[in-house]
């Protein structure tokens, strides 16, 4: 379970330090990095993107919508390798896309089964922008009957 964020720099090289209370919930070394939704990039580990992957998959090929969600989902991701110090190159093209830049700062946010990663400043805006809409409209926690 990831829980939590963490802020950490990106190397020149581009690689980016996954958190080690991160580390042992990926099963493996090995993670997918996409596109992720509000400009950030989404970490799965193997067996989750398997899992989203099929329901992905499940969707018509006549529907544009379906199309569209299948190139915003593959078509940007990568397998990435964790390397011994639990560092992820991320690909420039998800880098830009992010507004990450390479000896900069990035913040990591666990949500639960997947990584979020972003910069510091679109964190910060979507974050104070998610406050809002719940102080605006407490009823969005009624779904969670708690």
């Amino acid at each position: 379970m990831f829980l939590g964020q963490y802020t950490h720099a990106l190397d020149d090289k581009g690689r980016l330090t996954i958190p080690s209370r991160f580390r042992d919930d990926l099963a493996g070394r090995n993670v997918i990095i996409t596109r992720g939704l509000d400009r950030c990039l989404t970490v799965y580990p193997m067996a989750v993107w398997e899992e989203i992957a099929q329901k992905v998959n499940a969707l018509p090929i006549t529907d544009p919508r379906g199309r569209a969600l299948r190139r915003i989902f593959f078509a940007d991701a990568t397998d990435a390798e964790l390397d011994r110090q639990g560092r992820v190159l991320v690909p420039d093209r998800l880098r830009e896309y992010a507004g990450l830049e390479p000896a900069a700062e990035a913040v990591i946010v666990g949500l639960d089964r997947f990584i979020e990663v972003w910069s510091p400043q679109r964190w910060e805006e979507a974050n104070a922008h998610q406050m809002e809409l719940m102080d605006e409209d407490p009823a969005l926690w009624e779904n969670l009957h708690i």
